[in-house]
């Protein structure tokens, strides 16, 4: 009898731990997909309108365009209005950011330690403005599915230079378009919310035309707007220069 009592027991425990990786194993190739989905152009030029939006409802306006090769590469230039004109971002790799300031004349390298600031004043802060895989930083769990959509808990992988505590990404099964992304701090309050809506086919790669952030802690929200987009340009790698960052001013 006791030995039958642990040949069960022996039996659940192998059964649950081989169900335990197999659920974080899908989780991951799921997220695999929604980054291969986001990041499937070769590259990107983008043209986009800025809102910002405070609580009372007041509004700025400004005008952005975003260049992006890969997963690596990525520059964000703001068009107008003339505040803020010829201000630009530049992604080389995750550690290494770059902070244009024509008032200054000066390229700023942002530190790891600074990556959580919000980027001029929008609820995107630079690590957000940066991202476009998660795979490489977060390991996945499936939730039960919403609505048609996948729910994955995102938990930051070992040594990962990221800001969150947790990500809760939301998905179209259809498609593997993320529609929604909950940013958790370390602590487990929810900080911010982002949501992409309109979601079209454009040349063959799908593509959210609405997303908007929104801040828990004042209720300010930004939101981007599609205007424009042009895929595969043959954009070369020495266009994302930290010497380039000047030139389009």
């Amino acid at each position: 009898m006791k030995n039958h009592i642990i040949h069960n027991l022996t039996v659940i425990m192998i059964l649950y731990a081989s169900i335990l990786p197999a659920t974080a194993q899908d989780g991951n190739a799921v997220l695999a997909k929604i980054d291969a989905v986001n990041n499937a152009a070769k590259d990107m030029k983008v043209l986009e309108e800025m809102t910002l939006i405070t609580k009372d409802g007041s509004r700025k306006k400004r005008q952005i365009e975003i260049y992006q090769k890969g997963t690596e590469l990525r520059m964000v230039r703001f068009l107008s209005p003339s505040e803020v004109r010829g201000v630009s971002f530049l992604r080389l790799a995750e550690d290494r950011l770059y902070l244009y300031l024509p008032a200054f004349r000066k390229v700023r390298r942002i530190a790891s330690s600074v990556k959580n600031e919000d980027f001029m004043g929008t609820d995107f802060s630079f690590e957000d403005m940066s991202q476009s895989a998660y795979a490489q930083d977060y390991t996945a769990r499936i939730l039960p599915e919403k609505a048609g959509q996948y729910v994955l808990e995102l938990l930051p992988r070992p040594g990962a230079e990221v800001s969150y505590g947790k990500l809760v990404l939301l998905a179209d099964k259809a498609n593997y378009v993320f529609r929604r992304i909950e940013y958790y701090g370390v602590t487990g309050r929810l900080q911010k919310i982002l949501t992409v809506d309109d979601v079209q086919e454009i040349n063959g790669y799908w593509v959210g035309k609405r997303m908007e952030m929104r801040s828990m802690k004042d209720e300010h929200r930004t939101v981007l707007e599609l205007k424009n987009v042009k895929f595969d340009q043959g954009l070369k790698d020495d266009f994302f220069s930290v010497r380039n960052l000047k030139r389009m001013e």
